[in-house]
């Protein structure tokens, strides 16, 4: 498999699970941006959750795992510089499309 299709097809998955991430985290009002935000739905600290929705928090925690799981999987197939592009133009286009909802500085 050559470079270019490995690209798009890492771009595809970790777009569409960042994509839902932030859809969650925002039905949820968690600004998983600002520091320690992460780490805290990580230990399922539902207290940075700005709306009571168990489900939805539940979904968001369970995708921020399997986030990590996809990125460790893209570096062994793309390499450590690749992946940080590509999840940094993803990223940056999260933040432009959902403004500050996500938190961080904005």
């Amino acid at each position: 498999m050559s470079e270019k299709p490995q690209i798009k097809y890492w771009g595809r998955q970790v777009d569409d699970v960042m994509s839902e991430i932030a859809r969650q985290a925002a039905i949820s009002k968690v600004r998983l941006l600002d520091p320690g935000v992460i780490e805290a739905v990580l230990h399922n600290n539902e207290s940075v959750a700005g709306s009571a929705n168990p489900r939805s928090f539940k979904k968001l925690r369970e995708l921020l795992m399997m986030g990590f799981v996809m990125r460790e999987k893209s570096v062994e197939s793309l390499g450590p510089a690749e992946t940080e592009a590509l999840i940094g133009v993803i990223r940056e286009r999260l933040k432009a499309h959902l403004g500050g909802r996500l938190g961080g500085s904005d």
